[in-house]
Formats: structure tokens, C-alpha cells, sequence
């Protein structure tokens, strides 16, 4: 479904990504593990549109989208939740939801979705008529997920989805994320510093450091692997 190809992306004169080779298979749940700064939101950041790769090349459905317009590419399918939430925080929970479906026009298929969201986070149910910056740090990831599934995606991307978060939380929320791969069939790419979390909720993971995949395996084989238990998991 998503393909990366030595993509290469830089800040000015100073290189973040080096020859990143990533290939997700459509239903998959990878993650992309790795140290603070060692490239996993900038990976994103290129699939999106947003950091351009400089060489290199990224495929959606076997289509190239290098340097295609981030918005073009959330209409073919891929939507982010991006680190730090970003909602709307002046916007009701129900208004941010619309937003989500902003490029949609099948008005009671988009009801039918806020439901559903609605169904997978009751607790924003109850807070759809207020501001989304009133809400807690974990109501408002609830609400940045609901807000990407009302695009529709067939490729969810998400970054560092546990940040902040207390620990029950967190486990609510991947619960629902293994949830909603189950039962749309969506992907996801999941960048994630909590490593044994995401790895347990993954099939396959790939390690980065410096901007580079050092290590790429089952997410069994990687639990299981001396150095990944050294380096990220604190074992």
C-alpha cells in the first residue's frame, strides 16, 4: 500500500532522512520505533506532503506521490494524527469532527461516522457540544483519531499517540487503534517512543537511528532481539 524508496529529506543544509526504504502492506499495523530526534515524525511528515523528500521516491497504492500537495494526499486516502494532538481548540468536539470530514460531501454517511466515532469513544459523546481545549490531554487524542477516521482513511498515521498520557489511557487507546484496524481493514503506521507498547500491538517493526532504518523484523522477533531490549525497551 505505502512504499518509501531511499527517501531523503533535509531541514535547510542539516539531513534528517537517509535513504529511509519503509513498505507497508495494505491491513498492516507497522510501527517505526527509535530514539527522540532520530527521524520517525519527519518520516511522516513526508508521506504527508509536508517535508518533501529532496530524493527519493514514496508510492501510495503503487501511484507516486513524491511531492505531491499534502491536501491531494489526505483525498487519496492518508490521514494523520499528527504529535501533540493539534485539534481546534476553540471548536466544539462535534465541530472538530467536522473538520475531519471537511473534504467529504455524503452528509448522512459523515452522521453515520460521527456516530461511530462516538460509539468508539463514548466519552466524547458527551462532550460533543464542548471546546475541544477543555478537554484532557487523552480526551483530546480520542478526539485527534476521531477526527483523522472521519476522512475515511485507508492509511492512518499516527505519531506518538501515548505522549503525555497516563499509562490506562494509553491502553484504551490502543485497544481501539487494534479495533479500528480489525474492523475497517484500516493500516496504520504507528511512531511511537514507547517501544514495547507499539511492538505488542504491531506485526512488523522498523528501528530508526539517525535517520536511518538499522533494523527491520517481526514485532516478535524484535521484542525478543538483545540490542532493541538494550536500546528501547529498558531491559
Amino acid at each position: 500500500m505505502l512504499k518509501l524508496k531511499n527517501v531523503q529529506t533535509f531541514y535547510g543544509n542539516i539531513q534528517a532522512l537517509k535513504d529511509v526504504t519503509i513498505e507497508i502492506s495494505e491491513g498492516e499495523i507497522i510501527t517505526l520505533i527509535g530514539a527522540n530526534g532520530a527521524g520517525k515524525s519527519t518520516t511522516l511528515m513526508a508521506v504527508c506532503g509536508i517535508v518533501p523528500p529532496r530524493s527519493g521516491e514514496i508510492f501510495f497504492m503503487d501511484e507516486p506521490i513524491t511531492g505531491m500537495e499534502p491536501d491531494k494526499i489526505v483525498s487519496l486516502g492518508i490521514c494523520q494524527v499528527p504529535e501533540g494532538r493539534r485539534i481546534f481548540p476553540y471548536l466544539s468536539v462535534a465541530e472538530n469532527l467536522d473538520m475531519g470530514a471537511f473534504l467529504r460531501n455524503d452528509r448522512a454517511e459523515i452522521k453515520k461516522d460521527m456516530e461511530y466515532v462516538f460509539d468508539l469513544f463514548p466519552i466524547l459523546a458527551e462532550r460533543r457540544h464542548q471546546a475541544g481545549g477543555t478537554l484532557s490531554g487523552g480526551e483530546q487524542q480520542m478526539l485527534a483519531i476521531s477526527r483523522a477516521l472521519m476522512a475515511r482513511p485507508r492509511l492512518l498515521l499516527l505519531d506518538e499517540p501515548s505522549l503525555g498520557l497516563a499509562p490506562l489511557i494509553v491502553k484504551q487507546i490502543f485497544e481501539i487503534l487494534s479495533k479500528i484496524n480489525a474492523e475497517n481493514n484500516t493500516t496504520i503506521f504507528l511512531v511511537e517512543q514507547n517501544a514495547n507498547l507499539a511492538l505488542k500491538v504491531a506485526a512488523r517493526g522498523y528501528v530508526m537511528e539517525n535517520g536511518r532504518i538499522t533494523l527491520t523484523n517481526s514485532s516478535k522477533n524484535l521484542l525478543a532481539d538483545e540490542e532493541v531490549k538494550k536500546a528501547y525497551l529498558g531491559l
